[in-house]
């Protein structure tokens, strides 16, 4: 969807609205072709904000400790996440690796220092005073980056390995295998709040005091 002030344009149609207030659990739609056109969102990004530091502290965990232990014959071996991107690169599968890197380190990364970075201003009042420097073309990086974060799919090949393992050594979960959990669960609430809100808080109307 594209916004500028006081107007809505309907991603699905090109349907140019005036933009309304809308009261708490409303929606608006396009009379065209029905696709949602904005939704109340009240102080949404005021809630997300806290998640975005948790999860900037379940990141720095997840990759500065160990995610797992394995003990085999007398022998143990830990691996971080860089840890398991240069073991890969040392096996000959670089393309692999700077697969893992980019989906479960670098773009995870990005998306949650742009979120901090929009949201810190936004969040004080008056908001349409307060956007950052670099404001859409942050917002437009927030939404190309949005589908190649794949934290979950990384934990979920963890797991299955960790299964796999049990049979054969004794593998001791480290503590970024539970922070890798929780980023997880917070990304997952976090990228509910879509990129397109923040044109709605940039363009929105300063609440004058009753």
């Amino acid at each position: 969807m594209h916004l500028v002030p006081h107007v809505v344009i309907c991603e699905g149609c090109d349907a140019v609205y005036p933009k309304t207030p809308l009261a708490c659990g409303e929606t608006a739609r396009c009379t065209r072709c029905g696709t949602e056109l904005e939704r109340y969102m009240g102080d949404a990004h005021k809630r997300i904000l806290p998640l975005v530091v948790a999860g900037l502290v379940m990141f720095a965990v997840a990759n500065l400790f160990p995610i797992v232990s394995i003990a085999i014959g007398g022998k143990h071996s830990t691996t971080t996440l860089v840890g398991a991107v240069v073991a890969l690169t040392d096996e000959g599968m670089g393309e692999v690796a700077m697969l893992v890197l980019a989906t479960t380190l670098l773009f995870p990364l990005l998306q949650l220092l742009i979120l901090l970075y929009l949201l810190i201003p936004l969040a004080q009042p008056p908001a349409r005073q307060r956007r950052p420097r670099g404001f859409g073309l942050l917002v437009k990086a927030l939404q190309s980056l949005q589908p190649w974060g794949m934290v979950e799919v990384f934990l979920l090949g963890i797991l299955v390995a960790i299964v796999k393992l049990t049979s054969s050594a004794e593998v001791i979960a480290g503590p970024a295998l539970g922070a890798f959990v929780a980023l997880t669960v917070l990304l997952t609430a976090i990228l509910l709040f879509q990129p397109r809100n923040f044109w709605h808080l940039a363009f929105a109307e300063p609440q004058t005091p009753a």
